[in-house]
């Protein structure tokens, strides 16, 4: 990183090209781009690190589609809602693995279209809607 004389800033800008066995036996190019502040590190090295970071930020954006919402200031049930929106995450992924998916030479095919999370969680809600109903109004008395 170096900044000029007119205030711009500049970061080190790393372009890593990696070949890759796509459909049919062709290969193909993937590209990564990664931005670096004053690094030491192997190249390889920040590739795979970036990668395990990738599941993490995908983890937390999937959890963030079942997470429980509320105006409640009680950290213990804002932990509590948190633990259950990555319950759910992972019960989705346990049934899109082992259940919604097959084994073929390889990777396993996984049907992601026919059970996406969003789905998961719209059947959840008709389940609990059927239990318990839905409330359609609150009246507050005048007096």
């Amino acid at each position: 990183m170096s900044q000029g004389k007119d205030n711009h800033v500049s970061f080190d800008l790393w372009i890593v090209c990696k070949y890759k066995k796509g459909k049919r036996k062709q290969y193909g190019i993937e590209y990564f781009a990664y931005v670096v502040y004053k690094s030491q590190i192997n190249l390889s090295y920040i590739h795979q690190d970036y990668r395990k970071r990738f599941g993490i930020e995908s983890s937390y954006r999937l959890k963030n589609l079942c997470r429980i919402r509320t105006n409640n200031k009680k950290p213990i049930l804002r932990l509590l809602f948190v633990g259950i929106s990555f319950v759910l995450v992972n019960i989705w992924v346990y049934h899109m693995r082992f259940k919604i998916s097959r084994k073929r030479k390889g990777r396993r095919l996984i049907y992601r279209k026919l059970f996406c999370l969003k789905q998961m969680l719209a059947f959840l809600r008709q389940v609990v809607e059927r239990k318990y109903g839905t409330v359609e109004g609150i009246y507050i008395s005048s007096g």
